[in-house]
């Protein structure tokens, strides 16, 4: 549910000023002019946050806020005043009221932000209403390490990846960046000097507009200490050295809710192709699982007749593997469209040991699949024959 922010203010300007600056996050900005609307507006829409002026036409701020603090059903509403009044015997006056906190005018945007930030749990309005990012999106990850080398390795390793890497070596680096460009991702080496990581952690996190990016710890594989820090002090995931770059890959996709479906479907022509990669493991074959039905049924929608499952890149077979398999034939049956095989030597030999799939045929190419005849009632011919269970 999205969060309810009331400014009463007589000047419009700031009103606008206000809304501009919560426009990217999930919240709804309510409007009054003068204390007397802002009581009323307080009283029907209970707002999480009131932002008050203090001297209006009608009624001004202190007098609104009196009366909100003897009303039973407002007085918990988080208050911060804005003050023209900058001296220090005015803020304490304001203080003394019962307000969370003050904004001197004029005030800039990021500064309004942080400070809501502190009092209300602002997210992003993209977490809701964006699309995710595809595999073949550009993402931005930061990482934070203070050997070049590690950095050009990492940019390497994703190489193959519409990624940008984009490296800096201290904290003060990492802030300037995060001001001009929000990454998707941040990733701090866990050695740098003086617990430099866990300190940059806290600052992120302490930080509105850096609150909920995914950062990861990178760690030596054997320095189990550090790694347990950064979990226990709220890191998202933890990188080890010497890097598996195909897992951190994985962990990424997870972390930035990434639309990996391109990795595994495609279509072409008048068919559907679901492509196993020769590194699949256990992560890999749940995300399929969790596409296939929804990507199935889309290619009955285009009017496609087939469902070709490529598994020759595979190195082994094993029985998550079947399953998938198995699932991928009782989507097409129920939706009357024909699963083709694909497979190599090493899966042929390993289906033929187990009982459920001895009888299985492959072919031994996508381009031999997609050619196979299709009989008048849309069945596959004998020598291109259906999983048979």
């Amino acid at each position: 549910m999205s969060l309810k922010i009331l400014t009463v203010d007589d000047s419009r300007a700031v009103r606008i000023i206000v809304k501009k600056a919560f426009r990217s996050y999930d919240c709804e900005v309510l409007e009054a002019s003068n204390g007397v609307e802002g009581l009323a507006l307080a009283a029907k829409e209970q707002p999480d946050i009131i932002l008050l002026d203090v001297t209006m036409p009608v009624m001004d701020g202190i007098e609104m806020l009196t009366k909100l603090k003897a009303d039973p059903s407002l007085k918990s509403i988080p208050v911060i005043m804005l003050t023209a009044e900058a001296g220090r015997e005015s803020v304490l006056r304001i203080a003394k009221l019962g307000i969370r906190d003050y904004i001197v005018k004029p005030f800039k945007e990021e500064v309004l932000i942080e400070k809501a930030g502190r009092v209300i749990d602002l997210r992003p309005a993209d977490e809701k209403v964006s699309k995710a990012k595809r595999l073949s999106d550009t993402v931005d990850i930061l990482v934070v390490e203070d050997k070049p080398i590690i950095i050009d390795q990492i940019s390497k390793g994703l190489a193959h990846l519409h990624w940008k890497i984009h490296g800096v070596s201290t904290t003060g680096g990492t802030i300037d960046f995060c001001q001009k460009q929000m990454p998707d991702l941040i990733i701090i080496s866990l050695s740098l000097p003086e617990d430099g990581a866990f300190s940059l952690f806290r600052i992120l996190r302490a930080q509105h507009k850096t609150k909920y990016v995914p950062v990861f710890g990178l760690a030596v594989k054997t320095d189990t200490e550090l790694q347990q820090k950064a979990q226990q002090l709220g890191f998202n995931s933890i990188v080890t050295k010497p890097i598996d770059f195909a897992d951190l890959e994985t962990k990424v996709a997870k972390a930035i809710n990434l639309d990996t479906s391109e990795r595994y479907f495609t279509y072409d022509e008048d068919y559907l192709t679901i492509n196993l990669p020769h590194n699949t493991n256990s992560y890999m074959l749940t995300e399929v699982q969790n596409y296939m039905k929804g990507k199935i049924a889309d290619a009955v929608d285009k009017g496609f007749y087939k469902v070709i499952l490529d598994a020759g890149r595979l190195q082994k077979i094993d029985m998550e593997t079947i399953k998938l398999m198995v699932q991928a034939k009782e989507i097409c049956q129920d939706l009357t469209l024909t699963l083709i095989l694909v497979g190599n030597e090493a899966v042929k030999g390993e289906c033929r040991a187990y009982e459920e799939t001895r009888n299985w045929t492959f072919f031994n190419s996508v381009d031999e699949a997609k050619n196979q005849p299709m009989g008048g009632s849309g069945a596959a011919q004998p020598e291109a024959a259906e999983i048979e269970l």
